[in-house]
């Protein structure tokens, strides 16, 4: 009769505890998740603007408080751009407004009630009001959203209200160049809470190298519920950097769950205002520690005399260095174009999109025979608009100056 050792059965217990991490793994990248920024261009917005009109149907008292919207929004941009409250005709309104933000609405039968958002291209509005159409932002910092929710605190391992605001957020009229994770892919894996506790410079630079990002911003929320269907108090903190130092901290409240969400699009408002308030003040800048170092170089040995028996080589040609670049791609034909032009540029030995975002902000690796600087002049000289930090490189093409106001067109205008 064979005989088994006792002890065989215990070989399974190693497999049984790969597999439960290989499960944990796959549970942290699988899921409902992922939240795309609704919109990260440059246009100036106006929230809050309040209209009650009355009209003949319900569709002309819409049309009428589009309207009449898009002048009270004109009126509270320019006081806020310029010091005076301005007005233009609705023909000139109709081709500045790039869109009309919903917040809240009531259609009657003859009568309009909304709170309504105006969206103003930045290029034309900026002409008009005699500001620039880009302002100074910042480096582009990577947002690392933290939410705490009954004692567990999550970032991107699921979808939560907190990062979802944070996808709602409009960055356009920020100074702040926020970069903004979809939570897709490896994120989960990368950007959580414990990243946010590390120290090591080299592990940071890594992440951020990922995302084409010089800093990173950690923003958390902290919910309590008083009890079920009572009131919801948000404590939400401002952080910065790899040492997670605090800049503000402030707290709100909502009567019940319903208002989380607004709860929430508050907290980030708020958020920014403060991110915004320590980039003016010199708090918010990039850590040094970051920067990529390179390694020593090793000292020449001394010359003996014998070189001269050397035979003579050609040395290898030296490989450009790489550099992140940032640029707009509202479409796949900008991207492409934009390649183009990069690959055309003296210097540059290869671009190629390494991060794409269509309808936001790509990223692409280009390979460069200089530096950063040499390559921020070779850009500038090719009617780039360049902005830089670190080794990463933010590009954009002017905006076109707008056309002259036009005189006011007989008749209804409709809103853009």
């Amino acid at each position: 009769m064979r005989r088994f050792p006792l002890f065989r059965p215990l070989v399974v217990l190693p497999a049984l505890a790969v597999l439960g991490v290989a499960g944990a793994v796959t549970a942290q990248i699988a899921g409902d998740r992922g939240v795309a920024p609704i919109d990260s261009s440059g246009n100036f917005e106006v929230t809050d603007v309040h209209v009650d009109i009355s009209a003949k149907s319900a569709e002309d008292a819409r049309k009428g408080g589009w309207r009449l919207a898009q002048r009270k929004a004109w009126q509270m941009l320019s006081q806020r751009m310029t010091g005076h409250a301005g007005s233009l005709p609705d023909s000139t309104l109709n081709g500045l407004v790039s869109g009309i933000v919903i917040e809240n609405e009531q259609i009657g039968p003859t009568r309009y009630i909304a709170t309504l958002g105006v969206l103003f291209d930045r290029g034309r509005a900026g002409s008009l009001l005699g500001v620039g159409g880009h302002s100074f932002r910042s480096p582009p910092m990577l947002v690392i959203p933290i939410e705490w929710s009954g004692g567990v605190a999550q970032s991107l391992e699921l979808r939560t209200g907190w990062q979802e605001a944070w996808a709602r957020f409009r960055t356009g009229s920020s100074t702040i160049d926020y970069v903004r994770p979809t939570g897709t892919g490896s994120d989960p894996l990368l950007l959580n809470l414990g990243q946010t506790g590390r120290r090591d410079r080299g592990w940071w630079r890594m992440v951020l190298d990922q995302f084409g990002a010089s800093d990173v911003l950690i923003p958390v929320a902290h919910l309590y519920r008083q009890f079920p269907g009572g009131p919801v108090i948000g404590v939400f903190e401002a952080r910065f950097g790899p040492d997670n130092r605090r800049i503000a901290r402030f707290a709100l409240r909502v009567e019940n769950a319903d208002g989380v969400p607004a709860l929430m699009d508050a907290g980030v408002q708020r958020i920014d205002q403060a991110y915004q308030n320590a980039l003016r003040g010199g708090i918010l800048r990039v850590d040094p520690s970051l920067a990529y170092i390179p390694p020593p170089e090793a000292e020449a040995a001394p010359d003996d005399g014998l070189g001269e028996d050397l035979i003579e080589m050609t040395p290898a040609p030296v490989a450009g260095a790489s550099f992140n670049v940032q640029f707009d791609s509202p479409s796949a034909a900008a991207i492409g174009s934009t390649e183009a032009a990069l690959r055309a540029v003296p210097g540059v030995g290869s671009a190629a999109t390494t991060s794409l975002a269509l309808g936001g902000v790509s990223v692409m690796q280009v390979t460069y025979s200089g530096d950063v600087n040499a390559l921020r002049a070779a850009l500038e000289a090719r009617g780039w608009q360049v902005d830089v930090g670190g080794t990463t490189l933010r590009i954009r093409r002017p905006v076109a100056p707008a056309p002259a106001a036009s005189p006011p067109a007989a008749g209804g205008a409709t809103a853009g």
